[in-house]
């Protein structure tokens, strides 16, 4: 959980990168160990307990190369949150944009979301893949 030091979260839109790198199996695409999940969920109930105005969750799932790759979707994370938590999660298709934006700023009180895979940008991976397929920093 948080500690009270870390300040007040009532009615404030709250921003928690987790750690949902989750396994998953390689045929089907379930999760098939939730452990991480679980891990985050008294750090995200805490917050929801302290009548936040929204809390957007953010994390990465394997190693995507900066691109989009469905099968590293956060999606199937939010299916699982959503259940764990007894509460909707609003999965939004991207982790920066205008319609995230959109959405955190309309959100109704106490709202829930998971962001899509932060990795699936190149400023994420900190490392992209040069046309030979090699690693290569991003200078920016």
């Amino acid at each position: 959980g948080i500690n009270a030091e870390y300040g007040d979260f009532s009615n404030k839109r709250v921003f928690l990168r987790v750690d949902f790198n989750v396994p998953l199996d390689k045929k089907t695409g379930e999760i098939t160990n939730t452990q991480r999940i679980v891990a985050a969920l008294p750090t995200i109930q805490q917050i929801l307990d302290s009548n936040c105005r929204s809390l957007v969750l953010a994390s990465h799932l394997g190693r995507p190369n900066g691109a989009v790759n469905p099968s590293m979707s956060l999606r199937p994370v939010s299916v699982v949150l959503q259940q764990l938590l007894s509460r909707d999660v609003n999965f939004l298709e991207d982790c920066v944009g205008e319609e995230v934006v959109r959405a955190v700023s309309d959100a109704p009180q106490g709202a829930v979301f998971l962001l899509e895979n932060l990795r699936f940008h190149p400023e994420e991976e900190g490392s992209s893949l040069d046309a030979n397929k090699k690693k290569s920093k991003m200078h920016t």
